[in-house]
Parts: C-alpha cells; sequence; structure tokens
C-alpha cells in the first residue's frame, strides 16, 4: 500500500502554514521563561518554546525570539539583550502556566511584566535581570551570541547564552547529591503545535493566549481576591486574563443560580465559610474553563458585602 504522505516545498509554503507543521511536528518543546531588563531598568518577561540546553562545558542554553510576522520588528526580549546581554532563564511548570501565559500578552515595553503576571521578582546573584521565584529553576545567563535568520517577519533570532548560576529549589530535588532532579515534583509544561501545552504528569491540556494587552493584569484583581487563600497563583491569573470585570448586573444576578442560593442558606450564620465557600464555587468554575461566571460569583459576593467591590 502507498504511503499517504503529504509533501512540502518548505519554500513555498504560507508563514503560518509552514509555521503550524513545523511546531506541530517538534514536540513538545520545552519552555524558558525568560527574564530581561530594558536600558532603562524596565522588567520583561516572556515565554519561548524555541529553547533547550546545547552545551555543558561551557554551560550554553539557547532560545530563539522571532521578529514579529505582522512588520518584522523586534520583540522586547531580543531589544533588550542588545542592550542588556543578559538573561534569567526560568524553568515553567505547571503551578505557574496561567501566569506564565499572561506575559505573553503584547504589552508596550514601558510595561513591568512582573507586576501584570503577579510573579515575584527575585534578585539575581551574578546578572541584573530578576529570577522569578515562583520558578522552580532558575538560570542566571550572560548572552555570548546573537544569530540572525533574518530581518524580515518570522524570522527567528538565535540567543547563545552561558548560563553562569543555577538556582533549584529544595523541594524538587530526587538526589542533591548528584544533582538529579524528579519530574514529578518538578511538574514540567512543554509546547505543542496551536494551543496545545504538555503536563509531563498528566498529559495534553490547552491554554489559549491572552485577548489583548487591555487585560485586567495582576493589578486588575481586588485586593481581597489578590489575597485569596483558595485561589491559585493559576487561578488569579485566569481571572487577570479578561479585559473587563462584570457588570453591576450580571454581578448581581449571581444570587439566582441554584448554586449559590444553597450556600448562601447553609452558610447563612458563618461569614467567613460563606466567603471561602463562594472563592470554592469560583474555582470550580474556573477550572471548568466558566472565567466569566467564575467572576460574577466573586463579583456577586462582594456586592452583597458592599465595601469589598
Amino acid at each position: 500500500m502507498k504511503p499517504r504522505f503529504r509533501s512540502y516545498d518548505a519554500g513555498a509554503l504560507s508563514l503560518p502554514r509552514r509555521h503550524q507543521l513545523l511546531l506541530g511536528a517538534v514536540s513538545p518543546r520545552p519552555i524558558a521563561f525568560v527574564s530581561t531588563v530594558s536600558a532603562e531598568g524596565v522588567r520583561n518577561l516572556a515565554p519561548f518554546s524555541w529553547f533547550n540546553v546545547f552545551s555543558n562545558r561551557p554551560p550554553i542554553v539557547g532560545f530563539s525570539p522571532a521578529l514579529r510576522p505582522q512588520d518584522g520588528s523586534a520583540k522586547d526580549t531580543l531589544r533588550n539583550v542588545e542592550a542588556v546581554p543578559e538573561a534569567v532563564v526560568n524553568i515553567a511548570n505547571y503551578p505557574m502556566v496561567q501566569q506564565m501565559a499572561l506575559t505573553s500578552a503584547p504589552f508596550a515595553p514601558d510595561v513591568d511584566e512582573f507586576a501584570k503576571s503577579g510573579l515575584t521578582p527575585l534578585p539575581s546573584e551574578v546578572v541584573r535581570p530578576a529570577r522569578v521565584a515562583e520558578s522552580p529553576v532558575q538560570l542566571e545567563c550572560k548572552v555570548l551570541d546573537i544569530i540572525r535568520f533574518g530581518d524580515w517577519g518570522g524570522a527567528g533570532n538565535l540567543i547563545l547564552a552561558e548560563v553562569v548560576r543555577i538556582h533549584v529549589h529544595e523541594s524538587v530535588f530526587e538526589d542533591e547529591e548528584k544533582g538529579t532532579l524528579d519530574p514529578w515534583k518538578l511538574d514540567p509544561i512543554g509546547r505543542l503545535g496551536k494551543i496545545w501545552y504538555t503536563r509531563a504528569r498528566e498529559g495534553l491540556f490547552q491554554l489559549p493566549n491572552p485577548p489583548s494587552a487591555q487585560i485586567l493584569g495582576w493589578e486588575g484583581l481586588p485586593e481581597w481576591i489578590r489575597r485569596s487563600d483558595v485561589l491559585t497563583g493559576n487561578d488569579l491569573a485566569q481571572l487577570a486574563q479578561v479585559t473587563e470585570r462584570p457588570s453591576l448586573t450580571e454581578a448581581k444576578a449571581w444570587e439566582g443560580w441554584e448554586e449559590v442560593k444553597v450556600l448562601l442558606v447553609e452558610y447563612e450564620d458563618d461569614a467567613a465559610l460563606l466567603r471561602r465557600k463562594i472563592q470554592e464555587l469560583a474555582r470550580r468554575y474556573l477550572h471548568q474553563g466558566r472565567v466569566r461566571e467564575a467572576w460574577m460569583v466573586l463579583e456577586g459576593y462582594a456586592l452583597r458585602k458592599g465595601p469589598e467591590r
């Protein structure tokens, strides 16, 4: 039987089609969550799945920011390492994946993406860019070379950097003396084609990009929601990816939901427990992809309480 292959002249394919074929085939790819700083001192964060380790002696990693396909302009990371040739490659894992995704929104160069994502900057010991405290492994790097593959949209720019300092959270070691890490504890993620990702511990999941740079961001979340001991960083990042909070009309509608009615009756005399149960319900909605409903529950509760909204 004749093999059923579809063959293509790579040079003749459109940019989007070739992009999807290559990235769908070469997968899963590890993700470098790269921290850089501009000449003006603005902190930037960006995830790159065109990333790997290429040498142990010397220790070299590489990642490749492509020029924007629309106009061939350089992304902030590339401009930053040209001005300040240092970076931190933070290894992204599942507990921080939603906050990582927030940083892929097309924010302006003067926006501090640590503030937008709610991630914690940790001072580096050798380089100027900050580390991401939530990342289980952080590699402080000095940029050695930038290999440019063109000056047109979609062209990659391979940044080769020497690792000068390695930080590993003690919780992810399998054997600290040997330097081996436990992949189950590390819980790394990888990128496939389109919006598909993989979690080493469990398999595939989808993670859409933020809709625009106009998202609320971490600083747009009410303080009482940010302080929640129920909602995780991933949960809060999902809430932060909306472009607007529910209207008053939407917020008032929550009390008519059957699940909410049960909670309001059952915990009427225990304000602290009601607050927790409302947040647990919102979290359940978030895990079902029902972000708007989660917002409505939280905002409706705050509206009922008064000052928290």
